[in-house]
């Protein structure tokens, strides 16, 4: 056999093996690059965002009423602390807003080793909220299932209003608080007539958009969060999940249908995994007013 030839098999496999090589470490520092990037995209400051809704029965002549939507703070680390989430309590004030509701799933769960918080950290930051008209909250899945009445009671010893199927006027509106559906706590039906009791325009408050829905017909307009906007979503494909039960057609923003509004935060923390992607934490600042006159 000639040496050149077999010294060329033994050449050959050696290139192979390189390149195998360096694009496997290629592979690797871009995997770790974009983990990076979505862990840092996980603990950005919320995007804000805006909107207006003209809603029926609202006092002609009086000043629009600016409201705070905020949801899915859930306190655990490493991406969301109550460092982080004071940052986020001291943006939403800077707004100087009317009213601030929480849309619940306040308990966390720690991503990492290490990065667990009692209850107390998850529900303290929220007490620096402050507001003319308060801060009204309803309760997510992840409350329910670790200790529902644990956390209404702390958030309550930091001054904020929990509604679980009940209704509280605030200024020129009412405010009706669901219980949280997706661990089959809602009642809707009590909330609304909770809500009609008292007489006045209606904003609907949930932890999901389970409720909308199930519902037929007009509906006041009704605020919720819980999706996380999907959390990974990729382009031109969207969110890769969504909670359970949760409808895909109400994944994150407004939507308005025929007689009915709903606007659906991505919320500002996480759950499973500190990550995200074309999913950047968000919050609300919703004007609600009178509509002009036809």
């Amino acid at each position: 056999m000639d040496d050149g030839a077999a010294m060329d098999r033994v050449v050959v496999p050696r290139r192979r093996r390189r390149r195998w090589r360096r694009a496997l470490v290629l592979l690797l520092l871009v995997a770790s690059g974009l983990a990076a990037w979505m862990f840092a995209e996980a603990r950005r400051m919320p995007v804000l965002r805006e909107t207006t809704i003209d809603l029926p029965g609202y006092p002609e002549g009086a000043k629009p009423l600016r409201v705070v939507l905020l949801g899915d703070t859930h306190m655990g680390g490493p991406d969301q602390s109550p460092a982080r989430l004071r940052s986020i309590v001291a943006a939403v004030n800077a707004l100087h807003p009317d009213l601030i509701l929480l849309a619940g799933d306040y308990k966390g769960e720690p991503k990492l080793p290490g990065f667990a918080y009692a209850r107390e950290a998850g529900a303290a930051p929220l007490g620096g909220l402050k507001a003319p008209l308060g801060v009204i909250a309803v309760l997510g899945n992840h409350d329910h299932w670790d200790n529902a009445a644990a956390w209404t009671r702390l958030l309550e010893a930091e001054g904020i209003t929990v509604l679980r199927n009940q209704a509280a006027r605030r200024g020129p509106i009412v405010v009706g608080g669901i219980d949280d559906a997706y661990s089959e706590h809602a009642d809707f039906a009590r909330t609304m007539a909770a809500a009609e009791a008292l007489g006045g325009p209606i904003v609907l408050l949930s932890h999901g958009a389970l409720p909308f829905r199930q519902s037929a017909g007009p509906l006041p307009p009704f605020l919720a969060a819980h999706t996380h906007c999907g959390q990974i979503a990729l382009p031109f494909l969207g969110p890769v999940y969504l909670p359970y039960k949760h409808p895909i057609r109400y994944a994150c923003g407004r939507y308005d249908e025929p007689g009915r509004t709903i606007v659906v935060s991505g919320g500002v923390g996480t759950s499973n995994l500190p990550l995200r992607l074309n999913a950047p934490p968000d919050y609300w600042l919703i004007t609600f007013r009178a509509p002009a006159r036809r």
